[in-house]
């Protein structure tokens, strides 16, 4: 406020005027963002400093100018100062006796500023001059900021009383309006009252000392009572669907949650199968890799047994021409027995010789041809024990074969398992969806009953007042008018509820079309596992045209049965952890049931304490209307004894004037 004080005595010097001692020292001892310059008389330069300041400083909310024997050019520099200002809410111009130009320049501010929510105007002369009244109400129904206004003590005639009128059918945000102490009387009156069931927003009017009749003033009461109870319940309105969309709103976050935990889960389920169908390629192609290996082994035993066919077929033929040979030398030797008879011990000798060569050349045939036959024998072993290995590597791959069927019922076991809890979400989600829906249906019903009863109870005080005045009985259509109103607001807030529900059936359909897509990716996976079943398959055919394998395929065989025994470790060791997570993801499930059942216990517990609330507010809604009855009643009898006094005063007083006894002219008890 220091800073405040500087600048408006450096704009008076600036202006060529000297500061007031007595502002100066009203603005030293101020508290911050409180501007409080009540019964100091202000000149036109302290306005015109002051206007220039609260244009550009954002230091006070309040201003409060009463009593200072504002001028009217010192009243509009003020307040064009105050109409570029968005700080100030609340300013008090009391006792300033403004007209028609301060009227002319409050209403330009109330055009141009949004920020001033309270105006008090008491003790001003702005009713006195008509047009420029008028120019204020055009302003105030324009404004959409202000929420309460004071006018008491403005000599408001009842032409002044229907320009506010139409400013009231027109304004949307006044709240509070004290028009005490003025001269609307019977036609201002009138006009308030029958503009009243146009405005939504003002609960509170004053209208003391306005020569306004009772009955206006009772249905002026009337309307009042009914905009606070719309408010109120509208404020409940607000906060009940606060809470309920804040609500809707977590366990909307919650079910997407468990959504993206069940897409994880089975993004982390499809790496997987990619994974193992990925190892299952490789090693099928190692085994095409060792079988191909193997194959040309086979081809390479095939080449050299017929390398050893051919040997033995060579060594055959010489037994043969060796045998040949041998008949003709005996031929030979009956020939030279029969022509050589001399020569013949000489011949015998050379022929036993040969004889026993050809003895000789015989055993070591003889003993090629056992020789040749040991090896085709032990050729024969050898391909039993490869017959006998391949049998041994039938068997393996019927084992990796059924191996891999079984893992792959296993995936197809956990695909239906994830198909089984994504239905069981489903299923939950619709159940809550249902919830949900009977909850709102409950809500509509009991609003709609409340809604029939208050229309029920408007119609039975129709009909008790129907034996009065004109006037009320309007007052009481008027009544009925803005009940079917709050009816038509009901059935447009269960349309924007239904609306609401489509939103949610439209976000399940998503869903729905979520777990269709998800279906397909595990369609898509069996038919990944059917095609790697057929290529097993064809590699089982492959594998069962082989007849022959190396001795060299039992150590692999060991080093594989090793790797097998620690891939089934691995698997255990992967369904183990697969099972660990399915676990945790159940306890979460179970606990967002737990949280969804504490909430539709809170809700339960909301409603039970929102119906005991209508039930006493009506209980007090009756009390009231009993002592209201009450005090009419009583207030028809004390004017029934003032007119009774007042009757024994008039003919007291003739009595006397016309010099007669009082005790004559006095009534009879």
């Amino acid at each position: 406020m220091e800073e405040f004080r500087h600048s408006y005595s450096r704009l008076c010097k600036e202006s060529g005027a000297e500061p007031q001692e007595t502002v100066l020292q009203q603005l030293q001892g101020l508290p911050r963002g409180r501007l409080d310059l009540a019964t100091q008389s202000l000149t036109v330069d302290t306005c015109r400093a002051l206007g220039e300041l609260l244009q550009k400083e954002t230091l006070p909310t309040e201003l409060i100018l009463s009593d200072c024997m504002l001028s009217e050019e010192g009243a509009t520099l003020l307040l064009q100062g105050l109409c570029a200002n968005t700080v100030v809410r609340f300013l008090d111009l009391k006792g300033n006796n403004l007209r028609a130009a301060g009227a002319e320049a409050l209403g330009k501010l109330l055009r141009q500023n949004k920020s001033i929510q309270s105006l008090t105007l008491e003790w001003n002369n702005m009713g006195a001059w008509e047009d420029a009244f008028a120019t204020f109400c055009r302003a105030l129904a324009d404004n959409g900021a202000l929420r309460q206004l004071d006018l008491r003590n403005n000599q408001i005639s009842h032409k002044g009383a229907e320009e506010l009128a139409l400013a009231l059918t027109r304004n949307a945000s006044l709240q509070q309006l004290d028009l005490r102490w003025n001269d609307i009387g019977l036609l201002g009156g009138r006009a308030l009252v029958n503009c009243l069931p146009r405005n939504k927003t003002l609960w509170r009017l004053e209208l003391a000392g306005n020569n306004v009749p009772g009955d206006i003033l009772r249905a002026v009461e009337q309307a009042m009572d009914h905009n606070r109870d719309r408010q109120t319940t509208f404020r409940e309105n607000q906060a009940r669907t606060h809470v309920l969309s804040k609500e809707v709103q977590h366990l909307q976050e919650e079910k997407s949650k468990q959504f993206l935990d069940l897409m994880e889960t089975i993004e982390k389920q499809r790496k997987e199968m990619a994974r193992s169908s990925r190892a299952s390629a490789i090693r099928v192609g190692q085994l095409q890799e060792a079988l191909n290996e193997r194959h040309s082994i086979i081809n390479a035993l095939k080449a050299k047994l017929q390398m050893a066919e051919a040997a033995l077929a060579l060594s055959e033929q010489k037994a043969q021409g060796l045998g040949e040979l041998l008949a003709t030398a005996e031929q030979e030797q009956r020939s030279l027995a029969q022509r050589q008879a001399k020569e013949h011990r000489l011949e015998q000798q050379e022929a036993a010789e040969r004889e026993s060569k050809l003895l000789r050349d015989l055993s070591a045939a003889n003993e090629k041809t056992l020789l040749l036959r040991n090896q085709v024998d032990e050729l024969e072993r050898k391909v039993g024990s490869q017959q006998e290995q391949l049998f041994l590597a039938r068997q393996e791959l019927t084992n990796t074969a059924a191996e891999l069927k079984t893992r792959a019922i296993q995936a197809e076991e956990r695909l239906e398992l994830e198909k089984k809890r994504s239905r069981q979400s489903l299923e939950d989600l619709e159940r809550l969806r249902a919830k949900e829906v009977e909850h709102l249906t409950r809500r509509l019903e009991e609003s709609e009953k409340a809604m029939q009863e208050r229309v029920q109870r408007l119609e039975a005080s129709r009909l008790s007042l129907e034996e009065e005045l004109s006037r009320v009985k309007a007052a009481a259509l008027s009544e009925r008018g803005q009940a079917e109103e709050e009816l038509i607001k009901a059935k447009n807030q269960v349309r924007l509820e239904e609306q609401r529900l489509a939103h949610l059936e439209e976000k399940l359909r998503l869903l729905a079309q979520a777990r269709d897509e998800a279906q397909s990716a595990c369609l898509q996976q069996r038919q990944t596992v059917a095609e790697a079943q057929a290529q097993a398959g064809q590699l089982g055919l492959q594998v069962e045209g082989l007849r022959r394998r190396l001795q060299e395929l039992q150590q692999e065989l060991s080093n594989k049965d090793q790797e097998k025994v620690a891939e089934v470790t691995r698997v255990r060791v992967e369904l183990q952890e697969q099972n660990g997570r399915l676990q945790a993801e159940l306890t979460a499930q179970e606990a967002l049931r737990e949280k969804v059942a504490a909430l539709e216990r809170q809700l339960k517990v909301i409603t039970g304490d929102h119906r005991e609330a209508l039930l006493d507010r009506e209980s007090e809604n009756a009390s009231l209307r009993e002592k209201l009855r009450l005090k009419e009643a009583e207030i028809a009898r004390i004017r029934e004894e003032e007119a009774q006094r007042a009757s024994f005063l008039q003919n007291a007083v003739l009595a006397y004037v016309q010099g007669s006894p009082l005790r004559a002219m006095s009534p009879q008890k």
